[in-house]
């Protein structure tokens, strides 16, 4: 399930929604993003999330389904919060669920990966010294490229 709100979530009602009626489950693994009060030694008083809707739901839906293609999930979840949001809100909720704990950590691990090189949000930080967008990554976009080699993470078995 995709989601992209302006909205705060309830992390612990997301949760039981993942396993409700399922008892295949044996395992969910979450991840919830969160806005920090620093970047680059400078302090943050807000982040801004913009997004294109479609674009930006249909990648996110193309990510769950490669991470429902590599492992046995029952269930996952992306929730993606954009608007104006300050030091220690929530900004993203990542969560799978599968009988086996392997492959729900694996999946997490790997959709929050993808989501930040691939997602397309574009974040703004309200700093003393103004306002600037954030740049990718060189660290991100090594994380998921992990995904991607021969040999390494994906196909688990649970």
């Amino acid at each position: 399930m995709i989601r992209v709100q302006e909205d705060d979530f309830d992390v612990g009602a997301e949760l039981a929604r993942l396993s409700d009626g399922n008892s295949a489950v044996g395992g969910i693994c979450a991840f919830v993003g969160l806005v920090r009060d620093m970047a680059d030694d400078q302090q943050i008083s807000a982040m801004t999330l913009e997004h294109y809707p479609a674009m930006t739901e249909k990648e996110l839906t193309g990510i769950e389904a490669e991470a429902r293609q590599r492992w046995p999930l029952e269930d996952a979840l992306i929730i993606h919060r954009h608007g104006r949001l300050e030091p220690g809100d929530r900004i993203v909720l990542v969560a799978t669920a599968s009988a086996h704990r392997e492959a729900a950590f694996e999946a997490c691990h790997f959709l929050i990966d993808w989501l930040k090189t691939r997602a397309p949000f574009w974040k703004k930080e309200e700093k003393a010294s103004g306002s600037e967008w954030v740049e990718a990554r060189a660290s991100d976009d090594d994380a998921a490229a992990r995904w991607n080699e021969t040999g390494s993470a994906g196909k688990a078995a649970g």
